[in-house]
């Protein structure tokens, strides 16, 4: 039995990235679990996934982080900030 694919979204309208969708329900759960009643830089964020998934993911966290979180802002679920430094935040 394979995997069931699914191909993100990104939110300049670019080509998305094929990943298993139990990559991406990982990440999009522990991206929303980080940013829920924060706001988070990119640094900030890609620090605290990294230390989440370290040892429970073999890929790449900050290659899959990017591709979720692109996918997210794309979905709307999620949103970057004007500030300066930018940051994330959900969506609400």
């Amino acid at each position: 039995m394979t995997d069931e694919m699914i191909l993100t979204l990104h939110p300049q309208g670019k080509s998305g990235k094929r990943i298993s969708r139990a990559t991406y329900d990982l990440f999009k759960k522990t991206i929303e679990a980080e940013l829920k009643g924060h706001e988070l830089t990119h640094a900030d964020l890609f620090e605290r996934l990294n230390r989440r998934l370290k040892g429970k993911f073999d890929g790449n966290i900050s290659w899959y982080a990017e591709t979720v979180k692109l996918d997210l802002e794309a979905r709307t679920v999620l949103e970057r900030t004007s500030t300066k430094p930018v940051t994330y935040r959900l969506k609400k």
